[in-house]
């Protein structure tokens, strides 16, 4: 059985730090893009972040670059979140996901975690 399994969220005020693990069971992740959404409250899942373990490469969305870094290691199956300089709206359920295209990690997925609450209070 595949299961992504995220853990690291919590309460911290603005401007603090968090970090998201996920880890992947079931299966090898190698060619897949791993990665993270996220949900607030009335509104719709976005991208967040996201690893393409085969091409080496790395994705953002606009609103976190240079304040979140993705990382993994392929061999645990893992990635990572390093969520800094954090601020209230970023509170949301983060979700770890899987998919075979990047570009539809956030939308229909090969795989989902059950998500983890991250809230940022002013």
């Amino acid at each position: 059985q595949v299961q992504l399994v995220e853990s690291g969220g919590g309460l911290v005020q603005a401007g603090g730090s968090l970090r998201l693990s996920c880890t992947a069971s079931g299966r090898t992740f190698s060619s897949y893009a791993m990665g993270w959404c996220r949900q607030a409250p009335g509104k719709e899942r976005e991208f967040v972040a996201a690893s393409s373990w085969s091409l080496g490469n790395t994705y953002y969305a606009d609103f976190v670059k240079g304040r979140f870094t993705i990382s993994g290691d392929n061999a645990k199956n893992t990635v990572y979140l390093q969520m800094n300089s954090l601020k209230p709206e970023d509170t949301a359920i983060y979700y770890c996901a899987a998919a075979k295209n990047t570009l539809v990690l956030c939308t229909t997925p090969d795989y989902w975690g059950q998500g983890t609450q991250v809230t940022v209070s002013s």
